[in-house]
């Protein structure tokens, strides 16, 4: 790999006229050449597909119905022919136009090729006001135990290396991210941390009945990947320290 790795953005989306604007501006926006953008659009009703061709030109766009956002990633994956994929999705942002050119910078200094390149994230609000930093922070030291802690990593500040991404396990329907993750940080030997957000991520509000499936699923994986005994016990002292 050459020191100027082609970055591949894949957005997915479905009907998001009123969440995309800003997504598709701040990607257009980016100073780094060697980025390649993809639009995985579920065969939107609405505006969507006329605000990527005007805002986002140099978007390759794939609309077709899918089974859902993890299979509308797997194709997204599947399209991807950069070095390294990051999934950018409709009302998430990049914070600034050089943010792609500065990590790479600092990631490919001294020669280094990761796998995994990581940073901090800001909330927004669907007005694109600032809401904070995400309240689970990125470790310094980033491995696949890490994520016994929680999603410490938020999927929108997560770039990896094509080669070593998986496909997402489409038995998850709301927390497949989460496995995603892991699974790349067991076959990642080099990860590299951006020291401030490299992400921008739209703070909505889940149903109910999604969040307590979400919480089910991640139980399910952690159990797949730690073992059901030590997850059990992490559960339970999450709940304790809560109760303090």
């Amino acid at each position: 790999m050459n020191q100027r790795p082609t970055i591949t953005i894949i957005t997915i989306c479905y009907n998001a006229q009123s969440t995309i604007s800003r997504t598709l501006e701040s990607i257009q926006a980016q100073t780094y050449i060697d980025l390649e953008y993809l639009v995985i659009d579920g065969a939107s009703r609405d505006a969507t597909l006329e605000l990527v061709s005007r805002l986002a030109p140099r978007a390759r766009v794939f609309s077709e119905r899918d089974q859902g956002i993890y299979d509308a990633m797997n194709k997204g994956l599947k399209h991807a022919t950069g070095d390294y994929v990051w999934y950018i999705n409709a009302g998430d942002a990049l914070p600034l136009p050089t943010t792609v050119e500065e990590l790479v910078s600092e990631a490919f200094a001294d020669g280094r090729e990761p796998d995994v390149i990581y940073g901090d994230t800001r909330l927004i609000d669907a007005e694109g006001r600032d809401l904070g930093l995400r309240r689970l922070r990125p470790p310094h030291e980033l491995t696949w135990r890490s994520f016994e802690e929680g999603m410490l990593v938020c999927h929108q500040a997560f770039i990896v290396r094509r080669t070593l991404a998986p496909y997402y396990n489409l038995r998850y329907r709301f927390s497949s991210d989460v496995d995603w993750c892991i699974r790349v940080l067991r076959e990642a030997r080099c990860c590299f941390f951006i020291d401030r957000p490299i992400a921008l991520y739209l703070n909505v509000g889940t149903t109910t009945a999604n969040h307590r499936a979400s919480l089910i699923e991640r139980f399910e994986i952690m159990s797949e990947h730690y073992g059901l005994w030590r997850t059990l016990r992490q559960h339970l002292r999450f709940l304790f320290v809560r109760r303090r």
